[in-house]
């Protein structure tokens, strides 16, 4: 529970005056004084052209896309358009789980989570294959982890279709 505030302390501090200030304390003879000045930073305004999008986003994103498409070998961008897909399908599944109603229930469970579960296997799938990644995977061929892919996608995949019924 939050302390109570002292009423007489809540009137004597005005919103309108000044913080008090602390007189600073003299440096010690072993070290040296030295004076810092803060200045507040400064918010500068998005421009009104554009539909009141910050150009420097613009550019940030742009920047960023190109080099993610520049360097970014063919397979793990093969990868993110997967996972891409099975982000649009899930929520697909959701809205129509909402719209439409979820009468065989189990069946929206079913596959709703196959795709989350093929979405956290390819995800596991991209961090093992990735170049940046070698070193933290240092026993595991990018054979290996798509044979182990490949093994948990089906056992993911009947354990699925065994809870429709």
């Amino acid at each position: 529970m939050a302390p109570k505030r002292n009423a007489a302390a809540a009137r004597s501090i005005s919103p309108a005056a000044p913080p008090p200030t602390i007189p600073a304390a003299t440096p010690s003879s072993s070290f040296a004084a030295t004076t810092t000045t803060t200045t507040k930073p400064t918010l500068s305004k998005p421009s009104s052209s554009g539909g009141g999008a910050h150009p420097s986003w613009d550019k940030l994103v742009s920047n960023v896309l190109a080099h993610y498409l520049d360097t970014t070998p063919q397979r793990t961008k093969l990868l993110d358009a997967f996972m891409a897909f099975l982000v649009a399908v899930g929520a697909l599944q959701f809205v129509y789980c909402v719209v439409a109603g979820n009468y065989p229930f189990n069946a929206f469970l079913s596959g709703f989570s196959a795709t989350v579960g093929q979405f956290v296997l390819t995800a596991s799938l991209r961090i093992q294959t990735a170049e940046a990644n070698k070193g933290d995977f240092p026993a595991v061929s990018p054979e290996r982890a798509f044979s182990d892919y490949v093994v948990c996608s089906l056992i993911l995949h009947f354990f699925c279709v065994n809870f429709i019924n």
